[in-house]
């Protein structure tokens, strides 16, 4: 079983920047793909990024490219989301996850079903 532990988030004005931190124990996290994901009040749980087992693919969701980074250090069992210029729409629940699936070195996903363990969230609030 693996749990996952997310910090970073808090207030920060449109046009900030704020890194979140995904720490993870319980599993052997350089086998698993992980996945940032996102929820506003009232909406459906969202894709934001991926990146493979090594690090050496990622994806982004069409709304953060350019703005987000994703990346994870395997010595540090954490995954990182680097978010800059933010607007008021980023306001959300931002949760990180696992997938077991062991498909190729460079395999990630964007569908949240796919994700087997998640965190219990950290909220990220952008004022205009």
């Amino acid at each position: 079983q693996v749990q996952l532990v997310e910090s970073g988030g808090g207030l920060v004005q449109a046009g900030g920047s704020l890194r979140l931190s995904c720490a993870a124990s319980g599993g052997t996290f350089s086998s698993y793909p992980m996945g940032w994901f996102r929820q506003a009040p009232g909406k459906e749980r969202e894709f934001v990024a991926a990146i493979s087992r090594s690090g050496g693919n990622t994806y982004y969701a069409d709304f953060v490219k350019g703005r987000f980074t994703i990346s994870r250090d395997n010595a540090k069992n954490t995954v990182y989301l680097q978010m800059n210029s933010l607007k008021p729409e980023d306001t959300a629940v931002y949760y990180c996850a696992a997938d077991r699936t062991f498909g190729s070195s460079g395999y990630v996903s964007d569908a949240l079903y796919e994700y087997d363990y998640w965190g219990q969230g950290t909220h990220v609030t952008v004022s205009s």
